[in-house]
Formats: structure tokens, C-alpha cells, sequence
């Protein structure tokens, strides 16, 4: 029996489909509770030369992996890219890709790009949402690029960067959501629970 989704917050859990530090978080910075359970589909499968359309395609099929192992849960999934001169930058496949990004996005703008999917599992019903944010990187030196990429921090992000951690050093501007860079737009987030009368507040 499907249960009613006017008093969801009282009935259903939270999940994260999500393996990210980043996401979980955030999500512990909103005092939400929730259980982690990382999604399990190969991002490699699935391309788009739309990077909005790639990010909400992921973003709601890393939603719907873990569908079958949870109940009366609403699951919360995204997916982030960098885009630079029309091109996507994922994660660097090793050091030497890590400097050759970083030093694409030296003294340039460039767009990070997440998209956030909410689901209920129980209905099975979804909502997708996308925030595009400007970034503006100061002019790094080579030593800067050699330096930053040995601390290993650029390894595992797309475009080779975290803004929350040594990375900021070099965000000379932002012009949109700092939490979307991190990976989980809040105000979109918000606005998708909403819509399964679950608030934050």
C-alpha cells in the first residue's frame, strides 16, 4: 500500500545516494537526518553533449539504483560537472591530467553544472532540478598547479578543484550557488522536498 504523501516527513527517512563526503555534509549541515546508500550505476554508460540534460539523466538514475533497496524513504541523488569552453571536464584520470585541467581553468570562467533528483520509493515518483554557477579561477602559477595537485585533493573531483577545501584559494569569483559547487544546490534541494511536503524547517 502506497502511503499518503501529506505527512511524508513524519513517515519516510531520508537516503543519500551518494557515496560523497561533500554531499553528506551538507546535508548534516541542515541538521537532516539520513541514511547513506550509494548509488551503483556506471556514469561512463551514459553521455550527452547537453551537460544539463547529462547532469539531470544522472542525477535521477543514481536516484532510481537504489529504488528497490529502500522503503518508505525519500531518496536524494546528484551529479556534477565542470564545463569549460563548452567542454565537459570530469575527474582527472591521473596527476598529469589534474595539471593540464588546472591549467585550462587558469585566469578563466567556467561553469559548474549540478543536477539534484529527489524520489519518493514508495510511489516511485521524481523530481529534477539543475543549477548552473559561474566560476571565475585566478591566474595560477605552474609551481601553484604542481603544489596543489600533490596534496591529491584535485584527484577525485571533476575539474580537477574543490571549493571547499585548497581549491578556493583559487576561485577568484562565483557567481551563483557555492553549495552546487560542493555538489548539492540547497536551494534547489529545498524546493524539490517541497514538492513531497517535506521542509527542512
Amino acid at each position: 500500500m502506497i502511503k499518503k504523501e501529506n505527512n511524508v516527513k513524519n513517515d519516510f527517512k531520508l537516503v543519500l545516494a551518494s557515496a560523497s563526503p561533500r554531499r553528506e555534509e551538507i546535508l548534516l549541515q541542515l541538521n537532516l537526518k539520513f541514511t547513506i546508500v550509494p548509488s551503483n550505476i556506471d556514469e561512463e554508460e551514459f553521455t550527452n553533449s547537453d551537460p544539463v540534460k547529462l547532469v539531470k539523466i544522472l542525477a535521477e538514475e543514481k536516484a532510481k539504483s537504489v529504488f528497490n533497496l529502500v522503503e518508505d524513504a525519500i531518496i536524494i541523488a546528484a551529479d556534477t560537472v565542470v564545463v569549460h569552453n563548452d567542454k565537459i571536464l570530469g575527474k582527472p584520470a591521473n596527476e598529469e591530467e589534474a595539471r593540464k585541467m588546472l591549467k585550462k581553468l587558469s585566469s578563466d570562467q567556467h561553469q559548474v553544472i549540478t543536477g539534484v533528483a529527489v524520489l519518493n520509493s514508495n510511489s516511485g515518483k521524481a523530481h529534477v532540478d539543475y543549477n548552473i554557477t559561474d566560476i571565475k579561477m585566478t591566474d595560477l602559477t605552474e609551481q601553484e598547479i604542481i603544489n596543489y595537485v600533490e596534496t591529491r585533493e584535485p584527484l577525485d573531483k571533476a575539474g580537477s578543484y574543490a571549493i571547499q577545501g585548497l581549491g578556493g584559494l583559487f576561485v577568484e569569483e562565483i557567481k551563483g550557488s557555492y553549495y552546487s559547487v560542493m555538489g548539492l544546490p540547497i536551494h534547489q534541494l529545498a524546493k524539490l522536498l517541497d514538492k513531497f511536503n517535506y521542509g527542512i524547517l
